[in-house]
């Protein structure tokens, strides 16, 4: 509690942020291909081959084309990821090789600073990674407007939900080999049995209990709605899930961070 009350964070994080940006552009070209040529294999390999197989299925009562059922989760699937493995591998390597972090806590910057910097910077990159991706689905007709402009502030929620998330375990996690066991153990689940690939209800009654507390769910069943044009009042628990799970894991980002920097 004490610790908690002794956060302060000012907008010097953006420093932190921008530090991030400018290594970012110089190799922008790298990282604009991924988001750009992801989509395109997920949707020959699924929507095109495993499409022929599977033409439609049934969602939230409507049928829809495999394809238009698939395109919203690769979006989602690429917010957490980018988002998530900025803040394990990437931040590790700035904290642990690097010395980074050693070398803007030498400046006025406040650990609770460059923390924040480096999170807003993971949801930061996942929104520009959804953009590029929306660009490309958006070409295929796979995206409702305008609802479809609303998929950019979901992938900065989401992003920064699953950014604290992953600089909890960068906090805890004493080696950078470790992180195969969050991938393994968190975050390949969520990518299998989010609704991702197919209908969380053709899953056992347990598992669909399960599913619930994946946040890779509801942000699926958000980026869904939004490309489908067709939102409900379910989309809006998704979004309370999500500010909550911010909520939540930023000041344990924050405590576990300390903890392991601040000797």
């Amino acid at each position: 509690m004490t610790a908690l009350r002794s956060i302060h964070i000012s907008w010097r994080f953006l420093r932190v942020w921008r530090r991030n940006l400018i290594v970012y552009r110089r190799i922008w070209k790298i990282n604009f291909l991924p988001p750009i040529l992801e989509p395109l294999f997920y949707l020959l390999a699924f929507g095109v081959g495993l499409g022929s197989f599977i033409e439609s299925v049934s969602y939230r009562g409507e049928v829809i084309p495999y394809v238009s059922f698939i395109a919203p989760s690769l979006l989602a699937i690429n917010m957490m990821y980018n988002a998530f493995f900025e803040n394990t591998y990437a931040s590790f390597v700035r904290m642990y090789y690097q010395k980074t972090f050693d070398a803007m806590l030498a400046t006025p910057l406040s650990l609770e600073e460059v923390i924040t910097g480096e999170i807003m910077w993971g949801a930061t990159k996942s929104f520009i990674a959804t953009a590029l991706m929306l660009a490309v689905v958006s070409a295929f007709g796979l995206v409702a407007w305008p609802s479809g402009l609303l998929i950019l502030a979901a992938a900065f929620l989401g992003g920064f939900a699953f950014g604290a998330l992953g600089m909890i375990f960068t906090g805890i996690l004493s080696s950078i080999d470790l992180f195969n066991l969050p991938i393994f153990l968190f975050i390949t689940p969520m990518f299998l049995f989010s609704g991702t690939f197919f209908p969380v209800e053709n899953l056992p009654p347990w598992a669909q209990n399960l599913t619930v507390a994946f946040p890779l769910t509801h942000l699926v069943n958000l980026t869904r709605g939004l490309c489908l044009g067709a939102s409900t009042e379910g989309d809006w628990w998704a979004v309370a899930y999500l500010f909550g799970l911010s909520a939540l894991a930023f000041p344990i980002a924050l405590l576990v961070m300390r903890r392991r920097l601040i000797k």
